[in-house]
């Protein structure tokens, strides 16, 4: 082969190895490009949507809101703040309006009827020694001003109801009688022998009012009234609840005018704790009731089961 055949060989390889080259060059070029594209828009749509997601934020709102300078609120979000605080400053007003919650003796019991029931029985007691009306088992006293010698203490009215005094001999009926009544018969009596006595009859046990305490109490039994009494006053004075005695739900029976009889329930736990006052009064013929508690109701329980398992022995044939 002639040098020029080979001379044209090499040309010609090297225009096409050139061409080639070229060709992949564009080929490799253009994937890389269009790659970085895809990439580039890729990040530019993230870009965007965080963006986005970032101003729309409830902080970023605020804070936008705000001035760059001083960092003080907008005068429309002063306006909406104030009207926050009125409003916050009318509801604080309100609650200091509200009246103070109510206080119930058991929990239950509403203490306007407490009140209104303490209401009902003060008047009677402040007229209770004025207004009672002596009779059988009572205990009185007649004091008569500077005579010591025409006084005497402690007289109980017989059932004839029938008092006898030193300057009265023959005696003095006194049944049915307030005990200023009393006082008032005394002086005219006394008005023949001392010029103008001061006399005064004074109730020093109330034997004919009597109420009642039953259940689970130390000394259970009919109790005289000589004072005003509180359901706790009464249970104390009858030995105290047992340890089987149900404290929360003791109930007080009332007499009505109509002959019915009216429970009032009274927490007595919750009166030893100070959580209600003691404003639970009693008068005459009232019955106070102190129920069981699960102790008692165990007690009964365990006494039932003996009583069975002794019947069965006997029904066994071991005696």
């Amino acid at each position: 082969m002639s040098d020029f055949s080979l001379s044209r060989i090499r040309q010609t390889i090297r225009f096409r190895a050139k061409r080639q080259t070229k060709v992949l060059s564009n080929t490799f070029g253009g994937y890389i490009m269009k790659k970085l594209l895809a990439q580039a828009l890729v990040l530019l749509i993230a870009m965007t949507i965080t963006i986005s997601t970032f101003a729309q934020s409830p902080g970023n709102v605020t804070r936008q809101r705000r001035t760059a300078t001083d960092g003080t609120l907008p005068a429309a979000d002063m306006d909406a703040k104030t009207s926050d605080d009125k409003m916050s400053d009318t509801k604080t007003d309100k609650d200091k309006r509200k009246p103070a919650p109510e206080v119930t003796a058991d929990g239950k019991t509403n203490r306007t009827d407490e009140a209104s029931e303490e209401e009902a029985i003060v008047p009677y007691y402040n007229n209770f020694f004025t207004n009672y009306r002596l009779g059988p088992e009572d205990v009185i006293s007649v004091n008569v001003f500077q005579q010591e010698k025409y006084s005497k203490q402690g007289i109980k009215i017989p059932p004839s109801g029938r008092v006898y005094l030193a300057l009265i001999p023959d005696g003095l009926f006194v049944n049915g009688k307030t005990p200023d009544q009393v006082a008032e018969l005394i002086k005219k009596r006394y008005d023949e022998f001392i010029i103008d006595p001061q006399v005064s009859v004074s109730l020093d046990q109330a034997g004919s009012y009597r109420y009642s305490v039953v259940g689970d109490v130390a000394q259970p039994g009919i109790k005289l009234m000589s004072r005003r009494l509180s359901v706790s006053e009464a249970v104390a004075e009858a030995g105290g609840v047992l340890q089987t005695g149900n404290r929360s739900r003791i109930v007080v029976l009332r007499k009505q005018q109509d002959g019915t009889l009216k429970p009032i329930p009274v927490n007595l736990s919750a009166v030893y704790k100070g959580q209600t006052p003691d404003s639970v009064y009693l008068v005459p013929g009232d019955q106070v009731i102190v129920p069981g508690n699960k102790l008692k109701k165990l007690q009964t329980i365990m006494g039932f089961t003996q009583v069975l398992t002794f019947a069965n022995l006997f029904r066994g044939g071991l005696f």
